[in-house]
Formats: structure tokens, sequence, C-alpha cells
């Protein structure tokens, strides 16, 4: 499938910004399943300063706010083309080794929640993939998707005593859970492109964890399915802090107005 992103996010601060940057991961990149046709980045209210690839093999522009600005934007447009893989992503590759993945985060610590979510789980899956999708059905069963409950520092074992979350701490919760069974796993941030509608406000969120024999395999806990031609992977890391499509610092402007006007259409 061929899908069209336009995505814009613009940042409003209520004062001049003396000095500021921004590290933005919205570059997706050819890979197993997904090539990328076209895909081009334009800012305004700031330049870019240099593009590196990160750990995970993100790519990664760092952006600075023009001194005195009040106003940055973002722009994204592309075309990527996405084969049908039912969640498979496959063998590993990039700079991170895989028992990196294994290793606990403070957004993705596993605690007493995490481990009750397990012992519901209990045995009788014929293997370890079933086991993975019965932890993703059990997930949104237990903590149902709501905005406004958490936030982008919300722990995974916070998201489950609030009892509700969106899919960044669905994905979340996975990623703890799948860790404490031993399994490397990772967040990843994208695109989606809906069935009912066109404009969305968000990009999207869910996780992949590795399995020996296959390799990395989704799991969108929010939708209760793994990834398929909709989804375009951009980047990936240990938590949501490592894949954020946008991340930074900045002095002067003491508080900021976000608005994110974004399409993705076959």
């Amino acid at each position: 499938m061929q899908l069209l992103v336009k995505h814009s996010t613009t940042y409003t601060y209520d004062a001049a910004v003396a000095y500021g940057l921004q590290q933005i991961r919205l570059t997706p990149k050819s890979s197993d399943g997904q090539n990328i046709i076209s895909w081009d980045m334009t800012i305004e209210g700031g330049k870019k300063e240099l593009q590196f690839a990160d750990q995970h093999n993100n790519q990664v522009d760092l952006i600075s706010i023009t001194p005195g600005g009040e106003q940055i934007v973002i722009r994204c447009e592309g075309e990527v083309e996405v084969d049908q893989n039912n969640g498979v992503i496959g063998p590993h590759r990039g700079f991170m080794p895989l028992w990196g993945f294994r290793q606990p985060t403070p957004l993705t610590k596993a605690g007493p929640k995490i481990d009750g979510l397990l012992q519901i789980l209990r045995e009788g899956h014929s293997g370890e993939i079933e086991r993975a999708h019965a932890l993703s059905a059990l997930i949104i069963e237990k903590i149902p998707y709501a905005i406004g409950k958490t936030n982008a520092e919300t722990t995974a074992e916070e998201a489950i005593q609030v009892g509700a979350g969106v899919c960044q701490d669905h994905a979340h919760i996975f990623i703890a859970a799948m860790r404490l069974l031993g399994h490397p796993a990772r967040y990843v941030s994208g695109y989606l492109m809906m069935n009912d509608r066109e404009d969305q406000d968000a990009t999207h969120a869910w996780a992949e964890a590795y399995f020996e024999g296959v390799g990395w395999i989704g799991f969108d806990v929010s939708n209760g399915y793994s990834p398929d031609e909709r989804y375009i992977r951009v980047a990936t890391g240990l938590d949501y802090q490592e894949a954020s499509p946008v991340s930074g610092m900045r002095y002067g402007g003491t508080s900021e107005n976000m608005v994110v006007q974004l399409q993705v259409q076959q």
C-alpha cells in the first residue's frame, strides 16, 4: 500500500525565545517491508543545524529556534510504500545489541502492577508469540484507552494504577512485561492510516518484541492487532523518550502551545 503523509507541528511561545534546540525524529527509513518514495521536511522559525543517526539508527535532525522568535513550525510530507507483513519486522539490525533491549528504563521499570498482569496471564499458551498476543489483549482489557488520564512522564506502573491510558502507556506496559518475561522489547513511534478519518491530531505508538527464530514482531496494544500495511515505522527506542518525534530545550518563552495537523491517506 502506498501512503501519503502530511504532518505539521506548530509551537507558539508566550514570549521571545532567546535560545532553543529541538531533536526531530520524523523521518522514516527504508527497511524490510517499507520503502520511502519521497520525504521532505521544512522548518519555519528555525533552521537545521545537523543530522545524525542515533544508537537505534533513527534519523535525527537537530533544529535551532530563531533567536527572538515566538513560533516554530515543522512540516513533513512524503510518500511511503508499505507491505503487509503481519507485524513481522524480521532480524535485528542497528547499533544497539539485543541484550540492551532487556534493560528497564524509568518509564518501563516493572513492579508489582506488571507482575500482577503476568500472574493473570498465567500459562497454557501454545508458544511465546501467542502469549504475547494474549498479553496485549489483557492490557487493553485492564487499561482501556482514555485521553487525559496520563501524560508523557507517566510510567508503566502508574498507568496500571490509573486504570486507563493512551498508546504510549499501552506500549510501555507491554514492553515492561515482555522484558520481565525475558524478551528484548522496544518502543515504536510512527504513523497509522485510520479507516474512519484522514485528519488526526497526533502520531501513533506501539511496541515490538523479539522472538528467537522469527525476529522483531510489532504489537499495537491500543488497537488490538499487529501492525499491517497501514503503519509507517519512524523511530524506535527503549521507551518514549528515545523515540519521541520532538524533544528539546529552550531559554525564554515560559510556556508553549502546540498544534498538530496530520493527514495519512492512501
